[in-house]
């Protein structure tokens, strides 16, 4: 018995036509290069999250659009890093072992080095009442998880660009008002 009985070749796979999909010529260079100059100005990101696949998960999507990211398994450490790295926005799980999210974003806006940080907490919890804990905390916004990164990175750049406008004031109002009487 010759030992290519019952062995199938594969197929060859069909080529796609290119003519389906007409691009602009040099349009990929251009978007890498546009890519390239746009993560040497964007912003630095904390990660916070005792979970190793939640952080991977978050800072790939980060990365791959140009933000800069730092991470951090528990609450000592991301005091440690806010307070020496002054990020440019933390998102911050609320279950944490040490100091959880709550005590994080207590300890980080009483300080004057690390008031001005804007949080967005990003939790598994989903109750209302933690969500309203999290705008008592001072954060500009709160995501539960699972979550969708592409949410996350538009929550992300909206924080951002409002912080550097001075508009906290009129984001906690505005998440204020969706959350509705306490």
């Amino acid at each position: 018995m010759s030992p290519a009985v019952g062995l199938q070749r594969p197929r060859p796979r069909a080529r796609l036509s290119r003519s389906c999909c007409p691009r602009e010529h040099g349009a990929r260079f251009r978007a890498a290069e546009e890519a390239e100059s746009r993560s040497a100005a964007e912003d630095r990101i904390l990660i916070v999250d005792d979970e190793s696949a939640i952080r991977l998960v978050c800072r790939l999507n980060l990365d791959a659009v140009g933000f800069q990211t730092l991470e951090a398994p528990d609450g000592e450490t991301a005091l440690e890093l806010a307070r020496s790295e002054q990020p440019d926005l933390i998102l911050l799980d609320v279950m944490l072992p040490g100091i959880d999210g709550w005590g994080v974003a207590r300890e980080l806006g009483a300080a004057p080095e690390t008031r001005d940080i804007p949080i967005l907490f990003l939790s598994a919890r989903s109750d209302p009442s933690d969500e309203a804990r999290g705008h008592e905390a001072g954060a500009f916004g709160y995501l539960t998880k699972p979550f969708d990164p592409e949410e996350l990175i538009e929550r992300i750049r909206d924080v951002l660009a409002r912080a550097a406008r001075g508009e906290r004031d009129e984001v906690r109002s505005e998440w204020k008002r969706r959350l509705g009487p306490s």
